[in-house]
C-alpha cells in the first residue's frame, strides 16, 4: 500500500488542509475524506484515513483499507483483500473477495451469493451471512454470528477468550451465535467463553468444542 509522505500525513491533519488524495499506478489513498470507485471501474489499493471507502457495482480493486470508516462493496464488485479498524464491512450480492474481510470494531455483513475466499474475522461487532459463502473461517471476540439460511462457511468458527492479548469492547455479553436453515458450517466451532449456540434442525455442522447445541425449527430461533 502506498501512504502519503508521513510528514505531509501530518501537516494536513495538524493545519487543517483541503482534502488530499493521491492516485499512482491505480492506487487511490486520501486522508480526512471517503474514497469512491465508480462502477465498473478498476483500481489498485484504495485507502484512506477517516474516511469510507465506497466500491460500486460491478467495480474491481485489489484491496480496500481504512481506519475510522467503512467500507462498502457493491453488487458482483470484486476486491483481493477489506480491512478497516472503528468500521462495518459490506459486501454486496454475488461480490467476491479473494483474500481477509477484517475488521477490529465493526459489523460485517455478507449479501445473498457473496464469496470470501479467506478468513472472516472481527473482534466486536455483529457478523451476519445471508445466503454467502466464507471459505477461511470465521473468528471473533465479542460479536454475535449469523450464519443465515444456505449459507456455506469452510474452516470452522472460532469465538476467542477476551483476555489473550485482544480488545475487551463487548467482553462481558455473551455472544449469540446462530446457524439457520439449511446452512453448512465445516470444520469445528470452537467456542473459548460462554457464548449461546443456535442451531437449526436442517443445519449440517461439524465439530462443537466449549458449547451446547440448542436445535430450532422454522426460519429463525
Amino acid at each position: 500500500m502506498r501512504r502519503l509522505p508521513t510528514v505531509l500525513m501530518l501537516a494536513t491533519l495538524a493545519l487543517g488542509l483541503p482534502l488530499l488524495a493521491t492516485a499512482r499506478d491505480g492506487n487511490i489513498d486520501k486522508v480526512n475524506g471517503s474514497v469512491h470507485v465508480e462502477a465498473g471501474q478498476q483500481a489498485g489499493n484504495v485507502s484512506s484515513v477517516n474516511g469510507a471507502l465506497h466500491i460500486d457495482d460491478g467495480a474491481t480493486v485489489q484491496k480496500a483499507s481504512t481506519v475510522n470508516g467503512a467500507v462498502e462493496l457493491g453488487d458482483k464488485a470484486q476486491a483481493g483483500k477489506l480491512g478497516t479498524v472503528n468500521g462495518s464491512i459490506s459486501l454486496g450480492s454475488y461480490s467476491k473477495v479473494s483474500g481477509e474481510v477484517s475488521t477490529v470494531n465493526g459489523s460485517i455483513h455478507l449479501g445473498n451469493g457473496a464469496e470470501v475466499g479467506g478468513k472472516l474475522d472481527n473482534v466486536n461487532g455483529a457478523i451476519v451471512l445471508d445466503g454467502a459463502h466464507v471459505a477461511g473461517g470465521i473468528a471473533t471476540v465479542a460479536g454475535d454470528i449469523t450464519v443465515g439460511a444456505n449459507s456455506h462457511v469452510e474452516g470452522g468458527i472460532l469465538v476467542d477468550k477476551p483476555n489473550q492479548g485482544r480488545f475487551h469492547w463487548g467482553s462481558e455479553r455473551t455472544p449469540v451465535i446462530v446457524i439457520g436453515p439449511h446452512a453448512v458450517v465445516q470444520g469445528t466451532l470452537e467456542f473459548r467463553r460462554e457464548v449461546v449456540l443456535k442451531v437449526s434442525d436442517s443445519a449440517q455442522i461439524g465439530p462443537v468444542k466449549g458449547a451446547t447445541v440448542v436445535k430450532f425449527s422454522g426460519a429463525n430461533p
